[in-house]
């Protein structure tokens, strides 16, 4: 059941997406060669509690962290851990903050001292399909709508749209309805409604859109070993059109 919330559930669930987005800006200055996932984690988990917010990740179905760090092949749920970014690597952060029992969720990926034009250029095609999405995130369109402008864009860019996981409904819970996928055809699917709030995180490939699972059972990878890229929002569905909760302006 998609659940509604009302303005001042929404504002509450801005409140959570304004640290978020905090942290974000806060881990973009640290993204450097030789600084270690574990540290990014550190200092997000840190930087929550100084906020009042707490990592919902950390405790979900048994995961230790309060981010997940994926680099290069990983296309989402890495472990922080002691490895050491390199240059030419890309990483992406993906956190949840939790404020008073509402949640805002967001990824983003960063590129670690100078990389490819390859890389660059991922970076970039994925950060533009998930504005492309959001540009359709207004009431009356249905979540197939957002999924395929998604997938119309990437592929026409040459790259691949990840299949296995998607975008979701969010508030008290952090996977809610609907499910939001990033492919697929337009019309289908629920229509959007006021008072929806979703998330939009399109993961894009260089190589194959198909993913294997490392034996951690959470570190989901590309099969080709092709760098992948992630970049989310969480988004709410107003009479004004898709407000951006975790914006970073």
């Amino acid at each position: 059941m998609i659940t509604l919330k009302t303005k001042e559930q929404i504002e509450y669930m801005n409140k959570a997406g304004e640290i978020l987005a905090a942290c974000h800006k806060e881990i973009a200055k640290m993204i450097r060669p030789g600084i270690t996932t574990q540290e990014i984690d550190q200092f997000a988990e840190a930087f929550m509690k100084k906020n009042g917010a707490t990592p919902e990740q950390k405790g979900y179905n048994g995961y230790q962290y309060a981010t997940c760090a994926s680099v290069n092949d990983v296309i989402c749920h890495g472990f922080p851990g002691k490895y050491a970014l390199q240059d030419g690597d890309i990483v992406t952060i993906d956190m949840v903050v939790n404020l008073n029992g509402w949640l805002a969720d967001s990824a983003w990926s960063y590129a670690v001292g100078e990389v490819t034009p390859e890389a660059q250029r991922l970076l970039d095609v994925t950060k533009t399909s998930l504005y492309k999405g959001i540009e359709l995130a207004v009431i009356g369109n249905r979540i197939g709508d957002i999924s395929h402008a998604i997938q119309v864009y990437a592929e026409g860019e040459g790259l691949s749209v990840v299949r296995e996981f998607i975008g979701h409904g969010i508030g008290e819970k952090m996977h809610e309805e609907p499910q939001v996928p990033h492919y697929g055809p337009p019309h289908r699917g629920p229509r959007l409604k006021e008072g929806m709030v979703i998330t939009i995180e399109p993961m894009l490939n260089i190589g194959t859109y198909r993913s294997k699972l490392d034996s951690d059972g959470w570190t989901a990878r590309t099969q080709d070993g092709s760098l992948s890229a992630q970049y989310e929002h969480t988004i709410a569905i107003t009479a004004d059109g898709p407000v951006i909760l975790t914006a970073q302006s």
